[in-house]
């Protein structure tokens, strides 16, 4: 691509705001041209406006752009959305009723009837959906959402299991406490400690996975039938939901079948040589103790899912561990690639 496209990033002075803007810094087709945040930041320089907590310096190539209003006037075509969920609704569509494509990380409009929660390697078909939701909406924009920061890393470990027919599963997370934000848990409580909850994230594990792995008619979709149940917990790691699965199969494949499922599997992205897409998406680790968070869940610029432990379950048909990096796979780099994906297809 010889000129990079324009991009803006909503909400972007926050922690996954400045995920955006360190995951966009030196990508290919995209250039973050427009840095919205709140009211008391605007007119500020983003390096002014911005408390940056990620590793490394600022990008110098956002550093100087001035911060402006969460407004579609002056906004390029395509944003980014890493607004909190108090303000998220409203922004959103106001940007996509200005013919905005709008990318959100949000959990505001992921279950509505006519937006996609989108995960390439799963889904894309789901994207049919965007007209419908323009014309019953009236918007010349559109809005595509990314999944909740652990649903992602299931779904995508659950990928390879689907030819054989998904019908229940048990999860338990170990999750992240950068998936908390900023100043995100309490250190008193978090640290050599478990919190054993995360407000609504087991309800957004079941209500998400089934509608990810579901169907779409062009029109709306139609939820996987499969039952899902989530426990999910708080753990002192800095990056990287590790999750424990127990999947029942329609179909009783062996190990073996299981094992070439998993390494085999690939899908639209790396198909369409993606740039933020991993050449495996789903990579399978024969290690006993792996996969870990502190060794493995920055490898493939944190956009894989690292899976292990496949062992056969006594109550259903296979158990095992995945991971993925919550803040990368599970949210700036998850939009990203979407918008990679609607661009590849000419919806952008």
């Amino acid at each position: 691509m010889s000129e990079r496209i324009p991009v803006g990033v909503l909400g972007a002075t926050g922690m996954v705001g400045q995920h955006f803007v360190k995951f966009l810094a030196n990508h290919p087709w995209f250039e973050i041209t427009f840095v919205g945040a709140s009211e008391r930041n605007t007119g500020k320089k983003y390096s002014e406006a911005t408390s940056w907590r990620l590793p490394g310096a600022m990008p110098e190539t956002v550093a100087h752009l001035t911060v402006s209003e969460c407004k579609p006037k002056g906004a390029p075509h395509i944003v980014f959305s890493a607004m909190d969920a108090a303000v998220a609704t409203e922004i959103e569509q106001e940007f996509a009723k200005a013919g905005h494509t709008v990318l959100s990380n949000s959990r505001n409009h992921r279950m509505e009837p006519d937006v996609p929660l989108l995960v390439p390697e799963l889904n894309s078909d789901h994207l049919s959906v965007l007209a419908a939701q323009k014309k019953a909406r009236g918007w010349s924009g559109q809005i595509v959402t990314n999944p909740n920061c652990s649903t992602i890393v299931l779904t995508m470990a659950l990928g390879p299991f689907a030819p054989f027919g998904i019908q229940r599963a048990v999860v338990t997370t170990m999750q992240a406490i950068s998936g908390a934000g900023y100043p995100g848990v309490a250190s008193m409580d978090i640290t050599a400690n478990v919190v054993p909850y995360i407000g609504s994230e087991e309800e957004k594990m079941e209500m998400e996975t089934q509608k990810i792995l579901g169907a779409c008619d062009g029109r709306g979709f139609t939820n996987h039938p499969m039952q899902l149940s989530a426990s999910c917990n708080r753990v002192p790691v800095v990056d990287g939901h590790l999750i424990s699965v127990s999947v029942e199969l329609e179909s009783k494949p062996s190990e073996a079948e299981v094992r070439a499922a998993i390494e085999g599997f690939t899908a639209t992205p790396q198909k369409l040589g993606l740039p933020s897409a991993p050449a495996r998406p789903v990579i399978y680790l024969p290690q006993q103790d792996r996969p870990q968070p502190r060794r493995d869940v920055e490898r493939e610029n944190g956009m894989a899912v690292f899976v292990g432990r496949l062992r056969p379950c006594p109550v259903f048909d296979w158990k095992f561990l995945c991971l993925g990096h919550n803040t990368v796979r599970g949210a700036a780099g998850a939009s990203v690639l979407n918008a990679e994906l609607m661009k590849a297809q000419g919806l952008v």
